[in-house]
């Protein structure tokens, strides 16, 4: 079914269903011409040069892992025209709403991958990124699902394997459970060490940050974003 978590002998399911609404048949076009334009290919040997995936000059290479209609993913590429971006979202749809902005306005310093996140990362040579986001993640709230939520001690080692040393990993989530199950397994990594230095920190947005629209509902509904900063040693 479209609605259960996708299972693979290669992907290890930290999503949930693919699937939304159906789409309209413009967004299905943007999305089809979309991929050919942006979509990483990893049945391809990942480049020893991660820049040489991107048709504009980079000199720095970052990451966001899920992200949803890709409104801070698409803002930040714009702002930042000599980082090269990649993107990873299996939602169909959030996808598609990313095409469909990519076509009004393109970014040649922008790849997608539309499946699960784990796979990029293992396709991904090491110490080949400076920044990883991973910002409002499903927190998978019920205890029985937590082993789903996308940091764990697996891809933590995952992160410190493709980070350069001083690579950055930024979470954020207005999830207290799932901020306190971040801090713990990243404070017990030793290859992570955490940015904050007063308590009031990781309620400061980061600097030029672009609010999402999983934020404005957090907001609308009373719950405050805690903003972490990890650094690989």
């Amino acid at each position: 079914m479209e609605d259960e978590p996708r299972r693979s002998r290669m992907s290890e399911a930290f999503f949930g269903r693919r699937r939304g609404k159906t789409i309209r048949p413009a967004q299905a076009s943007a999305l089809e011409v979309g991929l050919q334009h942006y979509r990483l290919d990893l049945a391809r040997p990942a480049p020893a040069d991660l820049g040489s995936l991107f048709r504009a000059s980079v000199s720095s290479i970052r990451l966001e892992i899920g992200f949803g209609g890709g409104e801070h993913l698409r803002q930040e590429a714009l702002t930042h025209s000599s980082t090269g971006f990649i993107g990873a979202e299996p939602f169909v749809n959030g996808m598609a709403k990313m095409m469909v902005a990519l076509a009004k306005e393109p970014a040649d310093n922008l790849r997608v991958f539309d499946d699960d996140a784990a796979l990029l990362l293992d396709w991904l040579p090491e110490a080949s990124l400076d920044w990883i986001d991973l910002l409002y993640p499903d927190p998978w709230p019920k205890k029985r699902h937590w082993k789903r939520r996308f940091v764990s001690p697996v891809n933590l080692d995952r992160f410190a394997r493709v980070l350069k040393p001083g690579g950055r990993f930024c979470f954020a989530s207005d999830i207290d459970t799932y901020v306190n199950w971040t801090l713990q397994h990243c404070r017990a990594h030793p290859a992570f060490a955490w940015q904050a230095q007063e308590a009031a920190d990781w309620h400061t947005s980061y600097p030029g940050w672009e609010s999402t629209r999983y934020e404005a509902k957090a907001i609308r509904e009373g719950r405050r974003t805690a903003y972490l900063t990890f650094i690989r040693s």
